[in-house]
């Protein structure tokens, strides 16, 4: 089946905004939320910043039974999709159980849980292990979770690909709703700056050692040197266009098209596997590179890395063939919540027509793109595509349609 599958609802959390709209506010402008840790004392660690959302009270948001029994990965991920379902004008109760899905992304599961739990069974004793840990760290929780929480008993599951899974998760939710679920929670939420998760994503060696948070990130820079991590991402609502226009549903934009790779060995000599996932995923909408308005980067902040996606970019898109912005330069790399998050970006500059900008750059003339830098840049938008790359080889992307610039070509 081809069925069209839209955006109907969006939940965002964020280091620089809690909701879509707050959130807009600040990365239309080039707001950042990146800042030393607080959420532990990171002196002792070679990196020390990272984007955490401020003032999240789960506690307003979520019942007090919930709370000894979730991760902050969850909660934040429960309220992200309330927000989503409540933006798409949707109320699970009031749809039949099996009519409605959850897949979601992650990269690291409830490592503060489980951080928490360990430290009971190795300083107390194994009787001090919460029975909650056998599911508060595993990667499948949110959607496990959100599934409970709301009634959902349609298909679900977890896409576990690193900083690309976000956009696996939702072509996943965008093949089942094809196959005849009429509407799927999608997406993903990240969250493990604690000290064990935070030992786990140096071991990358990408993470920025830089202590100023306007110059600790900086994709496409000729001063590159790494990436901050954050906190957070964004819970999208799909659904099957006929149904979403049968109870006139407010539409984002369609999930156009997508594709996706996976690199060739290192030291192979063999081309990496990026420009080959935009193709199929051009191909996969019926699009044309010249009729891209706009290109959401993966940006991932180190040189040979940018380099790599600048030679893919030229290769589709020509020398400054469109416009490229990393908004995530506001927020850090939101591991599985990073790439959702510039979906919803991406839907809410559909809204306004307008560029959000890669912040604190400068950047470098021989990677031969047209950065959108400094300032937001007006522009009519139709179609953009979002790129997301994970660590290993994971090459994955989405073609975005804005709803607008479709009804007026049906008309």
């Amino acid at each position: 089946m081809t069925a069209s599958v839209v955006v109907t609802g969006l939940g965002v959390v964020a280091p620089n905004g809690l909701g879509a709209q707050d959130y807009w506010s600040a990365v239309r402008v080039g707001k950042s939320g990146i800042g030393r840790l607080t959420r532990f004392d990171p002196t002792q660690y070679p990196s020390r910043l990272a984007g955490e959302i401020p003032g999240f009270r789960e506690e307003e948001y979520l019942p007090n039974r919930l709370l000894p029994q979730t991760d902050r990965i969850t909660r934040l991920g429960l309220v992200a999709a309330d927000w989503a379902l409540a933006d798409a004008g949707v109320l699970p109760t009031e749809r039949p159980g099996f009519e409605m899905g959850v897949v979601t992304s992650s990269a690291s599961g409830g490592f503060e849980f489980g951080q928490g739990e360990l430290q009971n069974l190795w300083s107390k004793g194994s009787q001090y292990v919460s029975a909650y840990q056998s599911f508060a760290w595993f990667y499948a929780v949110n959607s496990g979770q959100i599934s409970i929480r709301n009634g959902m008993k349609g298909p679900s599951s977890v896409v576990v690909s690193d900083q690309a899974g976000g956009l696996d998760a939702v072509a996943h939710a965008r093949r089942l709703i094809r196959k005849g679920t009429p509407l799927v929670v999608s997406g993903g939420v990240d969250a493990s700056l604690c000290p064990w998760g935070w030992v786990a994503q140096l071991t990358s060696g990408r993470l920025s050692t830089v202590d100023d948070p306007a110059r600790a990130y900086l994709p496409f820079d000729p001063e590159a040197a790494g990436h901050v991590p954050g906190e957070g991402g964004a819970i999208l609502i799909l659904e099957d266009e006929a149904a979403a226009r049968a109870r006139n549903a407010r539409i984002y934009g369609e999930i156009a098209g997508y594709g996706a790779t996976f690199d060739p060995k290192p030291g192979t000599g063999r081309e990496p596997g990026l420009r080959k996932a935009i193709e199929r995923a051009l191909a996969d909408a019926g699009t044309d590179p010249g009729d891209v308005d706009v290109v959401f980067a993966d940006g991932a902040g180190l040189p040979d890395l940018d380099a790599a996606e600048a030679e893919a970019l030229r290769a589709v898109f020509g020398t400054n063939g469109v416009p490229v912005t990393v908004p995530k330069t506001t927020t850090g790399r939101l591991y599985s919540g990073g790439a959702p998050l510039d979906l919803a970006t991406a839907l809410l500059a559909f809204q306004e027509g307008l560029i959000p900008p890669t912040v604190n750059i400068d950047p470098d003339a021989e990677y031969g793109l047209d950065l959108v830098v400094g300032q937001p840049r007006a522009a009519e938008l139709c179609t953009a595509v979002v790129v997301a790359r994970g660590h290993g080889g994971f090459n994955s992307v989405v073609v975005l349609r804005s709803s607008a610039c479709r009804n007026k070509s049906s008309h």
